[in-house]
């Protein structure tokens, strides 16, 4: 769930308003040169060699504070509810050479400069780098390249920025102003292994091939207590899935907080010993791949478990055998864990979801992609047009409405390149677009929905309906395997989902599902039992469901 996160820049106007009509790259090379004055405000934005030297395919922002709101420089300010940001795509942008941002580049929350209103401010310039991939499927695709750093363009290592400078804007005046990009963000720096927390990074062959670029898979490793003086212990494993992260799972080695008090829980006598397992698969549209097949992400299912999940388990001594195999995780990681417990029934003995992404696409949050017309506006009578809120308290007060999150996304990255929630959603399950990129589930601008796109959301990745479709094959697997629980007040609305999965299992028979469905009153995102709650859960669920002969006593010392 949510993070709290089309090409070249025009210096011709006829230029920029012709290709971005077209919805096309605009070449450097063929508008960088022209003299043609512009009408209104504009940003040069340039950056030297000395920070990259060869030419940048990618977008390149400004962003705009008051000279009050310095908590953050612009850029760290920018979001859905956050202050100006604007961007355009920009095509083999030689160092010293200018992209443009006018009046007709999309912003977010003003989305023209013209609309700025006159003042001093604080303003940034900033350059996202993409990356060309030439994909098995025939489609040649840019977008940004993950560092390691989860897919945040904001913080990724060779994106480029500026120092903050104090400018005064007139939205009359037609003087250029400059910004120059002359700082590059550093390499990420590896955590350190040390007794208890190992870390694994390789190039998947599977993913590579298919990118037609390098694409790595990692993991996290949390080891029991005592590991190395058990080597005949084989251990259950836990793949706790979430967000892309380097840090220890659970919050292990923490002095402070629920990571303090789960590292007590995991070090005391008499707990449960497991290996935790997170899993880092950031992909080229989000900080997390979501773990399954995709058109647009490519075979990250097969890779996670045909070289992912080997690779941890031919590391570490894993049991692996699927009852000694369990899955949990929250929001995305909520998702991803019911997902690969649904679509990979064998391979795993269990999963207990907190707060998951939409389970089922008549909640989308609180979107039907089925049968609503447009996802930001609800009908509200023949004189009224009602906005869709996106996020909440648990009290009902609205903290951002759907439109903005969506805007904002399109001012980060047009085709789905914004790295942000809903672009990862219509990236992992929506169809391919002719141009390579994913088919919108709807327009970003104004909201409407394609019903063919939501036709093919729902036959591949509504998790509700293929439970309930191939539940006669799916339920002798499944029906004690499935436990799930979110927050009555979800901040994102994804109870509702969770409402109509329960709906389902409620009523299931042939074989009747014998998981929980736990839905707490009030409670936000993301609510649901600690990691130290759920391995006596999961104890027990191996206790009773283990075959006859497994070993349940080696690794309980």
């Amino acid at each position: 769930m949510h993070k709290t996160p089309r090409l070249p820049f025009p210096t011709l106007a006829r230029c920029a308003s012709a290709f971005a009509a077209a919805g096309l790259l605009i070449s450097a090379s063929a508008c960088a040169q022209s003299a043609e004055s512009h009408d209104g405000p504009r940003f040069e934005i340039s950056f030297p060699a000395s920070a990259h030297s060869g030419p940048v395919t990618g977008r390149v922002y400004v962003a705009i504070s008051r000279l009050t709101d310095t908590s953050g420089t612009p850029i760290q300010r920018t979001g859905e509810t956050g202050d100006p940001l604007f961007g355009k795509n920009v095509e083999n942008l030689s160092p010293g050479q200018h992209a443009i941002i006018d009046a007709s580049a999309f912003g977010h929350p003003i989305q023209s400069l013209k609309d700025l209103p006159a003042g001093k401010y604080r303003v940034e310039p900033f350059v996202n780098v993409y990356t060309k991939f030439a994909r098995a499927d025939g489609h040649t695709v840019w977008l940004h390249m993950d560092q390691w750093e989860g897919q945040n363009w904001k913080r990724s290592p060779g994106n480029m920025y500026g120092d903050p400078v104090v400018i005064s804007f007139d939205p009359n005046s037609t003087k250029p102003i400059s910004l120059v990009a002359d700082k590059v963000i550093p390499p990420i720096a590896m955590p350190a292994d040390n007794e208890n927390v190992k870390h694994i990074k390789f190039q998947s062959a599977i993913l590579s091939k298919w990118w037609g670029h390098p694409i790595y898979l990692g993991a996290t490793v949390l080891l029991p207590r005592d590991y190395d003086k058990h080597p005949d212990v084989k251990y259950p494993v836990v793949y706790d899935e979430g967000h892309f992260s380097l840090a220890a799972p659970a919050g292990f080695g923490r002095t402070t907080g629920a990571g303090a008090d789960f590292t007590r829980y995991w070090l005391a006598d008499g707990t449960p010993r497991v290996i935790l397992v997170t899993l880092q698969h950031p992909s080229p549209y989000y900080d997390d791949s979501y773990g399954v097949n995709s058109e647009n992400n490519g075979p990250y299912g097969d890779a996670i478990q045909k070289e992912l999940l080997p690779e941890v388990e031919t590391k570490f001594r894993v049991n692996r055998e699927s009852w000694a195999r369990l899955l949990t995780g929250g929001s995305t990681g909520g998702w991803i864990s019911l997902a690969h417990q649904v679509m990979y029934p064998d391979t795993y003995g269990g999963t207990w979801s907190l707060c998951p992404d939409g389970v089922d696409f008549r909640y989308h949050q609180i979107v039907n992609i089925y049968d609503d017309a447009n996802a930001y506006w609800v009908n509200g009578g023949s004189w009224m047009k009602l906005e869709r809120p996106d996020s909440r308290k648990p009290d009902g007060n609205i903290t951002a409405m759907m439109k903005d999150e969506n805007w904002y996304e399109l001012a980060v990255g047009d085709d789905s390149r914004s790295g942000g929630q809903w672009d990862i959603w219509q990236a992992t399950y929506g169809p391919v677009g002719a141009d390579g990129y994913p088919a919108p589930i709807w327009n970003k601008k104004t909201g409407v929905i394609d019903k063919k796109v939501a036709a093919y959301w729902k036959q591949n990745y509504d998790l509700r309906n293929i439970l309930e479709t191939n539940w006669p094959t799916l339920g002798p697997k499944l029906a004690n395997k499935i436990n799930v629980y979110v927050g009555d007040a979800d901040t994102y609305y994804l109870n509702m989902g969770v409402r109509m999965l329960n709906g389902f299992l409620s009523k299931a028979t042939n074989p009747t599902p014998t998981g929980e469905i736990v839905l707490q009153p009030m409670a936000p995102h993301c609510w649901g039992p600690s990691m130290a709650e759920l391995i006596p859960k999961m104890t027990t669920h191996m206790d009773k469901y283990a075959p006859a002969g497994a070993d349940l006593k080696t690794w309980r010392y």
